[in-house]
This record gives structure tokens, C-alpha cells and sequence, in this order.
């Protein structure tokens, strides 16, 4: 019984520990919609917990966000961003996936943008209802998406276009004026539609848009002003060209995280692809794989080119969880209409210095290896223990209705030859014979008495049975029975 009890806390402790395993689940209340003003710093929290713990991925609207991302990051329950710009505006969402499911938050940000107050083409109508928020009181202008405008030398090339933004704010309202090489724009340059434009765009640029842009912001408290340099680059119709010295050979240990990254430089956006070069031999563990000269190439998937600010384009390929078999050359191929460049690297994956144990049998079954390894054994000692008392309780009870009682009755009477032992008591348990059964054999024992000569027996007819016990000083008990029969 006590082994039975210990499976059955083995079988409870098991049951109770895969119940805590499951999908992920959201560990505290958010509030989905979220508002930022411009230049403000936002966290947006993933408060998530499960066993095992979840992958946690962002995106917004739709897109995965990455290292690329410049302003963002993703930290372990949160995603921070810097420096929120209006374009930051939009659904994001967490999603925390483990091996038992996955769950999703989602968030919906808004930016204020305090130059909204008082839109484009609001007229008279906007400057007051942003100066009622500061009625009375001058306010001098400021520049509400510094971030955006950090690159202020742009180079383009021919047929392309710009935007140059100077977003600002100030009481009462400013205004702006942009100028190309300190001479005022007209409005057909600037552009149609809204009254301030804070937003300049130069659209099919030709080499005439080269120079200095300057945009002048001013009210009764004062003015600023902020330059850009765009610069019109003639096509030269050359292929692109891979600078610097990425990608570089790299050494990751075993089941880390690293990454190559391409830059490119070309006229127009190139294309920018990763290749992996097959091993002889592995051909088959890939659906598909490109032929080049004597080697075998599996094109990788890749995220988003970037454009930076000297005007060249910069691709990442992350490494995660880095296995023996994601060591090998890799190639960074940049195209355009005008041709190919490529580079290639070798990645190093260092062996696994983790200890391997031999598999433990209670944790080599996929299933539930407690109740398979205990359930199992235990159940055929309690099934022979079951037999074993079952057949020890039957034996004593045959034995002691064979045996005899020692004492000794009284008024010559003596005890019945049932009580007697007989041939084989024990393990035919014939002490157990009923009345009629034993006059039976008494009458057969007669007849052959008669055959043999000897002198008639009669049969003793049992009148009366009853016990009495006697304790005795020394603590024992002694019992005996006095049997009564009639000749």
C-alpha cells in the first residue's frame, strides 16, 4: 500500500508540473491605444510570461521590426522607440509564440504633432485655435521633428526626388518661406495645395535643383532657420560597387547570434541578395539551389535595404541559434540594371562544449515517462503481493481447521475424527467437510471394520459445541472447545 501511495504522489507531482506548461499568456492589463507627442521617447509594453518562455516578435503595420530599424528596440518585454516622428504613427503589435501556442498584443500609437494644431491651409481659423491653447503668451518657433532633418547634405541622382521637411511650432502660429541659394521660392516651385508648406518636395531631379535650401521660419517672437545641401548626381551607368570591408569573416559559438551586413553603393536602389554556398553532397537537403560554375548556391531570404545618409544601401543577414550546419561561405550579391558586384565571407561555428549525457530514460519519452517507468513495476508488485496474501490467508485457514485440538474433554468424551488429522488436511483442506459428508465417511469406515473382523463402532451423533477461554497471569490467552456427542 505505501508503494501504491508513492505512485500516486509521483503520478500528482507530474500531472500538477505539465499543467503549468502551456501557451503564452498576457500577465497584466495594457491600454491598447497609446499617444506620443513628436521628439518624445515611447515604450510600449509586451507583458507576457508562459512556459516555456515565448519568442517575441514586433511589428508594425504589417512589417517585421529588426536591428534595422534605426529609432527602434526591441527589448525583452517592451519596444522602445526614440525620437517619435509622425510616420511612427500606426498598429503595432506584439506577438509571443512558444512550442504550446501564441498570443498577440496590440497597440494602436498616435502622434501629436503640435504643428497640428493649426493645420496647412486652416487659414485664419487654425493660427486661432492653436493660440487659444496659449492665449496671450508669445511662444518663439522650434522645429517639432529634429530627427528628420539630421541629414542635411543629400545627394541624388538624376530622375530621383527629395523631401526636405522643417516642421515647426510657436505662438502665435509661424510661418514659412523656403529659398534655393538665399533667393525666395514661388509657390509653383514649392508646390500647390496648402498654405504652409513644411514640407519641400523636389520631384525628377535634374542637375538644375543642385544647391542650398534654406527654410525660414518666423513669428513675432523670433525666427529659425534650417539649410539643406541636395546635390544632382549624373547617372554614370555603372554597376554597383561594394565599399568598405563588409561582409567580413565572423566566428559565432554554438547556438549564439550574429550577422553580415553588405553595403552597397550605386545610382539607383539596387538589389541586394544573400547566397550560401551548398556543400557537395548537401544538394538534397534544399528545394531548390542555384548552379555557378562548379559550386551550388541556396539563395537566403532577405530583409529590407536601407538607404543612409552618404547615399549608399545597407542590408543585414541575422544568424540566429547558429548550428554546425550554418557554417560556410556567404555571398552579398548587389545588382542593378547596369550589372552585379558580390563579396563572400566565411562563417565559423565553434562546437558545442555543453557536456552530452547519456539519455536518461525518464526523460527520453515524448509522452509521460513517470507513469510508463513507476506505473508499470508498481502495478506487478501489487498484483503479486495481492496473490501472495490471498494464497498465505487460504493456507492458514486449511491448516487450522486440520488440526486437532490438544485438550482433553471431559465425561470420556471424545473430540469428533473431524478434528483429527487427517491424511492430507493441509492441503485438501478437508477439515472443512460438512456433517452429512462426515457421517458418511464414518459408515464407510464401519463396513470396513465389519469386513476386517473388528468389533462394531457406533458413530458419535454431535449434540453440542461450545469454547471457553482462560487468560492467565503471565498476559497469554488460552482457548479450547468442548464438543458434546451421544452413542
Amino acid at each position: 500500500m505505501e508503494l501504491i501511495w508513492i505512485v500516486f504522489v509521483l503520478f500528482d507531482i507530474i500531472f500538477v508540473t505539465d499543467g503549468a506548461r502551456g501557451p503564452p499568456r498576457v500577465s497584466a492589463k495594457v491600454a491598447h491605444r497609446q499617444a506620443v507627442r513628436i521628439g518624445r521617447t515611447m515604450k510600449l509594453q509586451c507583458p507576457v510570461e508562459g512556459d516555456p518562455p515565448p519568442l517575441i516578435m514586433w511589428t508594425k503595420d504589417g512589417r517585421n521590426i529588426h536591428s534595422g530599424w534605426m529609432r527602434f528596440r526591441v527589448l525583452q518585454n517592451a519596444l522602445r522607440i526614440k525620437e517619435v516622428e509622425a510616420d511612427d504613427a500606426g498598429t503595432f503589435i506584439c506577438k509571443a509564440t512558444n512550442g504550446f501556442g501564441s498570443v498577440n498584443i496590440n497597440y494602436t500609437l498616435i502622434v501629436i504633432d503640435d504643428s497640428s494644431s493649426g493645420r496647412d491651409g486652416a487659414g485664419a481659423a487654425g493660427d486661432a485655435e492653436y493660440s487659444t491653447g496659449l492665449p496671450g503668451k508669445l511662444v518663439r518657433p522650434r522645429f517639432t521633428q529634429p530627427a528628420k532633418m539630421r541629414k542635411r547634405v543629400i545627394a541624388r541622382p538624376v530622375g530621383s526626388s527629395v523631401r526636405l521637411k522643417c516642421t515647426a511650432s510657436g505662438n502665435p502660429r509661424p510661418d514659412i518661406v523656403w529659398l534655393k541659394d538665399s533667393r525666395p521660392l514661388t509657390p509653383e516651385e514649392v508646390g500647390e495645395g496648402r498654405k504652409k508648406k513644411w514640407t519641400l518636395s523636389l520631384k525628377n531631379l535634374t542637375p538644375e535643383h543642385s544647391g542650398k535650401y534654406t527654410c525660414h521660419v518666423s513669428n513675432r517672437a523670433g525666427e529659425i532657420n534650417a539649410t539643406y545641401k541636395v546635390e544632382v548626381i549624373q547617372r554614370t551607368n555603372s554597376k554597383p560597387i561594394l565599399t568598405g570591408t563588409h561582409p567580413v569573416n565572423t566566428t559565432v559559438d554554438y547556438g549564439g547570434t550574429t550577422s553580415f551586413q553588405c553595403k552597397v553603393r550605386s545610382d539607383v536602389k539596387p538589389v541586394i541578395q544573400w547566397l550560401k554556398r551548398v556543400e557537395p553532397g548537401d544538394e538534397n537537403k534544399y528545394n531548390s539551389t542555384i548552379e555557378v560554375g562548379d559550386h551550388h548556391f541556396v539563395v537566403l531570404p532577405t530583409g529590407e535595404v536601407w538607404s543612409r545618409p552618404d547615399g549608399s544601401y545597407l542590408n543585414k543577414l541575422l544568424i540566429t541559434r547558429a548550428k554546425e550546419e550554418d557554417a560556410g561561405m556567404y555571398i552579398c550579391l548587389g545588382a542593378n540594371t547596369m550589372g552585379y558586384s558580390f563579396r563572400s565571407a566565411f562563417l565559423t561555428v565553434l562546437p558545442d562544449n555543453k557536456p552530452h549525457f547519456p539519455p536518461v530514460p525518464t526523460v527520453s519519452s515524448p509522452g509521460l515517462p513517470w507513469p510508463v517507468i513507476i506505473g508499470i513495476p508498481a502495478g506487478v508488485v501489487f498484483i503479486l503481493g495481492t496473490i501472495l496474501l490471498w494464497f498465505c490467508q487460504s493456507k492458514k485457514h486449511c491448516s487450522s481447521g486440520a488440526m486437532v485440538s490438544a485438550q482433553a474433554l471431559p465425561n470420556g468424551h471424545r473430540q469428533p475424527p473431524r478434528e483429527r488429522p487427517l491424511p492430507g488436511a493441509d492441503k485438501d483442506c478437508m477439515a472443512s467437510m460438512t456433517y452429512e459428508e462426515y457421517l458418511t465417511q464414518q459408515q464407510q469406515q464401519q463396513q470396513l471394520l465389519l469386513a476386517q473382523g473388528a468389533p462394531k463402532v457406533y458413530p458419535k451423533i454431535f449434540t453440542d459445541i461450545h469454547t471457553h477461554t482462560h487468560s492467565h497471569v503471565d498476559g497469554k490467552v488460552h482457548q479450547h472447545q468442548h464438543i458434546h456427542y451421544q452413542c
